[in-house]
């Protein structure tokens, strides 16, 4: 197998070592962890080839594994998804793993749960897109500084609507507040 081939953290097979995972790549040679060991070899003299398939993107070649969960993880954070079952730093510790229920005034209706990690997520996806929108006024050249003040008005007024939420917060530095900063 030829160097420009290989990427570190990619499973190979050597026929005498068995199965590694690649260290550190040289021009000349690479660095395979076997087990506990670490062996440097010259993967085309020692008849190195790949034990996990491989994808070639533009030019690039790289595990097929190492792909997929680059563009999941890629993916989930673009959507804004985390996994359920993680702790959100900025949570205040007595409300993880909590859930808020939601009843209706209408008994023959059913009640809905709400993991509080899933609700907490999207309050502070809403304090994030403030935080962009304000920095986007700021920045903005065509806006006059009177605009600015107005729309600048409009943003203190949600993190006002916002501060119901602040009991939720860990820290009070994160916690949402009406005045301007």
């Amino acid at each position: 197998m030829k160097i420009q081939d290989l990427s570190v953290g990619m499973k190979v097979k050597h026929p005498q070592y068995g199965e590694g995972i690649v260290q550190r790549i040289s021009n000349v040679d690479v660095s395979i962890l076997f087990g506990n060991t670490i062996r440097t070899v010259d993967p085309e003299l020692a008849e190195v080839v790949a034990a996990e398939s491989v994808v070639a993107v533009e030019g690039q070649s790289m595990p097929l594994r190492q792909l997929i969960e680059s563009v999941v993880e890629r993916t989930l954070s673009r959507l804004g998804a985390e996994n359920p079952n993680a702790v959100v730093d900025e949570l205040g510790t007595r409300w993880q793993k909590g859930k808020i229920v939601l009843h209706p005034a209408d008994p023959t209706l059913q009640t809905k749960e709400v993991p509080i990690e899933a609700f907490f997520h999207k309050i502070v996806g809403v304090r994030n897109q403030l935080r962009v929108l304000e920095q986007k006024i700021n920045a903005n050249e065509k806006l006059s500084d009177a605009e600015k003040i107005e729309l600048q008005q409009y943003i203190t007024r949600s993190y006002g609507s916002l501060t119901t939420f602040n009991l939720l917060f860990r820290n009070k530095e994160d916690q949402f507040t009406s005045k301007s900063e």
